[in-house]
């Protein structure tokens, strides 16, 4: 930023110019400042531009498109004269650097920030598209961080020079490096073109970085690149690789459309994730640098602290120096040549409706504070709300806007503190999570609607709980039923699946880990005490309904699964034991409905560990001990049918389906549940043994030990498709929602992979990143997924 010399104008209509902000192939940009107060950045064309009647056209035209395009993530434009000596163009000065400063200032952005302006930006590409325009030069120098949300600039380049001289000075529609492949060539670009670049930008902001190259690499080899080689994506987050890959595509048909982002990853709003979203010492800088910009026709006004500047310091309206710490060249100032010069505004004022001066009457040019957003306070990101103390001059009133804008400017958060993939109904995000509230405060029902994400994009939570650090760490299966999930663990916690709120909660009375079962309302567990006995507790409650004891000299140890009448038990007999370390063990049914004792029958002492895991399918018990054994009973008479031994490892969920039981172990093996006769053997084709598999709908599915996953068809053994391009642990819980497989991988580089059901293409994964030690845990909720890593806990939309 430059003072101004004396053949600058002093005005240009009804704007007083404050300094030289930059110059370039079409003309100057100044920084003004119009009589209420507002700071704008003010383009004005070279005189002999100015002379060129077919220019003049153009401009008048582009005047035209920029203010259709004006929104929220944009540059909004405030006044322009294309019929004056001097055509110009004034728009909102925005208060940010961009993005190419920020990140040779500060380094790669965090997974937040990036996610935020993914938002922002495709929020952007929206309202450019919605004016039937394309960008067609999307990248970091075009992108300005602001307190309350990232900016677009130089929109519409392509249409202000198209087919005239403009294009003899060297201005190029588009950077190497960050326009797609289509435009590259030559070839006639669409919106998508845009969101080819938005990947490229995004992949800058999270690496650091170019995706097809950085430092001293030619234009023509990265047009290469761009058409012909794969992106860079080493370093960008997991949890937006996908998104960023699927902007990225060469064929702009698998491109998702801006809105699909936006809704991704701001279901409720974009300003819900704009609420502090820059890195502190990004925003720090920001407010010292904007406090100078707003100063600067109060020179009497206190300077502000110095803080780390983007260049040398400028000079003041009377030519003195600037202390450290005002807006430098660079700072904000798009480099690449537009009409107009550099490309747009390098700053403005806080967003709209962010701010209403003393006295609470909108500021001329601002608009009114939105709604929830009072004219003296605002509530702080993460804090109580900050009081702004009002004044009556024009630059304190600056301040306070700026107050306003930087100290984390409330916006609506997302459901639970997450991000989601998901639309209220009718597109009303403004309720809770599950419901508006009506009279008196209580929650109305709300139907959902979550719609899917484009291809490699995962959905996010919609929230996200810790549980007990226990609770989830022994991979006990979840329990969902009528809207709550329950974990065990001290306390015995129920969720409500919509909005994680506690429901009921009891101390003492579960054991971590304990397998907890549900029938006709009713909750179904082992005491956490030394009574040994069987509690059932109303699932709605958690009130107790009553206690089941099998004898006096009998303790019931632990669940193992329950049909249409009965719950079967663990239990040790300690009448018929022979000393402490020399016991009897039983398995037993239990009736739900009455809580008395069906059938108890003792197991061989080969079988004597009371540690079991089992299922029951039609007239079959199945379940597997530490003894190594795998055993099958009547259960109606819980005789023994068989059992045999199944190796050195134990520690899996019996999987039985029509009328076989699933063996996991080098091969995968179906043996008779009448008779424990091997039926057929699955091979693993080269590949390691396998896991534990899971059957539905006649599909077993199951994972091998190089993290294939496999689709076999029970009756025919034959394998219907192999996935091994999935990049999480082995898959070892499967469950399929509507024509999405769903896979819960782990413990080691766990997390939730989404399949296609019928052909194993992988639709998207998904981690938190932390590693319990536990395995992933994953269970359907009507329209949800609830999913346990260790003590983690959460929903996500099954999309």
């Amino acid at each position: 930023m430059e003072t101004l010399q004396p053949d600058d104008p002093q005005e240009l209509g009804t704007y007083r110019l404050l300094r030289r902000l930059g110059a370039g192939g079409m003309g100057r940009v100044y920084l003004a400042r119009s009589p209420g107060g507002r700071t704008v950045a003010v383009k004005v064309v070279r005189p002999d531009l100015a002379a060129d009647g077919d220019f003049r056209d153009r401009f008048r035209h582009e005047v035209e498109i920029a203010r259709a395009v004006s929104g929220r993530f944009t540059a909004p434009v405030v006044d322009a004269d294309p019929d004056a000596p001097l055509p110009w163009l004034a728009t909102s000065f925005v208060l940010g650097p961009d993005l190419t400063d920020v990140v040779a200032a500060h380094g790669a952005l965090p997974e937040r920030t990036v996610r935020a302006l993914a938002a922002g930006l495709a929020a952007a590409l929206q309202e450019v598209h919605a004016a039937e325009l394309i960008h067609r030069d999307l990248k970091p120098s075009n992108v300005l961080l602001a307190a309350d949300g990232p900016r677009v600039i130089d929109f519409g380049i392509a249409r202000a020079v198209d087919g005239s001289r403009m294009t003899q000075t060297g201005v190029v529609v588009g950077s190497p490096g960050y326009m797609s492949p289509e435009q590259a060539l030559g070839k006639d670009v669409g919106t998508t073109s845009d969101v080819f670049s938005l990947g490229a930008v995004l992949a800058f902001a999270a690496t650091g970085r170019g995706t097809f190259g950085h430092g001293a690499v030619s234009h023509a080899s990265l047009l290469y690149q761009v058409v012909h080689g794969e992106p860079d994506l080493d370093g960008v987050p997991q949890q937006l690789l996908g998104l960023v890959r699927a902007c990225l595509a060469k064929d702009p048909a698998h491109r998702p459309v801006p809105s699909e982002i936006v809704t991704a990853l701001a279901p409720q709003g974009v300003e819900g994730v704009l609420s502090d979203w820059l890195p502190s010492a990004v925003a720090s800088t920001i407010a010292t640098h904007a406090a100078g910009i707003l100063d600067l026709e109060a020179p009497q006004q206190p300077q502000p602290p110095a803080a780390a500047s983007f260049g040398p310091a400028p000079a003041m309206t009377d030519g003195t120096p600037r202390p450290t710490g005002t807006p430098t060249p660079g700072y904000g100032y798009p480099q690449a040549p537009g009409y107009g010069g550099p490309s747009a505004a390098a700053y403005a004022p806080p967003a709209p409706g962010y701010a209403t001066p003393p006295g609470g009457a909108p500021t001329p040019g601002y608009g009114t504070p939105p709604p929830g957003h009072g004219a003296h306070e605002q509530p702080g990101a993460g804090g109580p709300a900050s009081t702004v103390t009002t004044a009556s001059t024009a630059p304190s009133s600056r301040r306070r806007v700026l107050g306003l804008a930087l100290g984390g400017a409330a916006a609506v958060a997302a459901a639970g503190g997450g991000a989601a993939w998901w639309l209220g109904q009718d597109g009303d995000t403004s309720g809770a999570a599950n419901g508006t509230t009506g009279a008196g405060g209580s929650a109305q029902p709300v139907e959902e609607t979550f719609t899917t994400p484009p291809a490699g994009v995962a959905p996010q939570p919609l929230w996200h709980e810790t549980a007990a650090e226990d609770s989830t760490s022994t991979g006990v299966p979840l329990l969902i039923h009528d809207g709550l999930l329950l974990i065990s663990g001290d306390p015995l916690v129920a969720y409500d699946v919509k909005t994680s709120d506690a429901r009921w909660s009891k101390p003492d009375v579960c054991a971590p880990g304990s397998r907890l079962l549900f029938h006709d309302g009713k909750v179904f567990l082992t005491d956490g005490g030394i009574e040994g006995v069987l509690v059932a507790r109303d699932g709605k409650t958690g009130e107790e309904v009553w206690r089941s004891r099998l004898g006096k000299k009998i303790g019931i140890e632990g669940t193992i699964a329950i049909d249409a009448k009965n719950v079967y038990v663990t239990a040790t007999d300690y009448a018929q034991s022979t000393s402490a370390t020399k016991y009897r063990t039983a398995i037993a049914a239990i009736s739900h409905s009455t809580g008395k004792k069906v059938w108890l029958q003792h197991r061989d002492w080969g079988t004597k560990d009371y540690d079991a895991q089992g299922t029951v399918s039609g007239k079959y018990l199945v379940y597997a001990d530490s003894n190594q054994n795998l055993t099958v009973r009547d259960t109606a008479t819980g005789d023994q049918l068989w059992t045999q031994k199944i190796g050195d490892d134990w520690a899996w969920q019996p999987t039985v389906a029509n009328g076989l039981v699933f063996l996991p172990g080098e091969k995968l093996t179906a043996v008779d549940a009448e008779t424990g006769r091997t039926r057929w053997t699955l091979s693993p084709k080269g590949r390691r043994g396998f896991n534990n598999p899971a059957v539905i709908d006649g599909v077993l599915y199951v994972s091998d030990y190089d993290r294939g996953i496999w689709a076999v068809d029970v009756k025919t053994h034959q394998r219907i498709w192999l996935c091994e391009d999935q990049d999480r642990g082995a898959a070892e819980s499967f469950v399929r929602v509507g024509a999405t497989l769903y896979c819960a991988a782990g413990p080691l580089s766990g997390g939730v992979v989404a399949l296609e059901a019928k052909t194993g293409t992988v639709r998207w994964t998904w981690t938190d990143d932390k590693d319990s030690g536990a395995p992933w845990q994953i269970a359907p909720a009507g329209n949800r997924l609830l999913v346990t890593n260790g003590p983690e806990i959460y929903a996500l939309p099954a999309v």
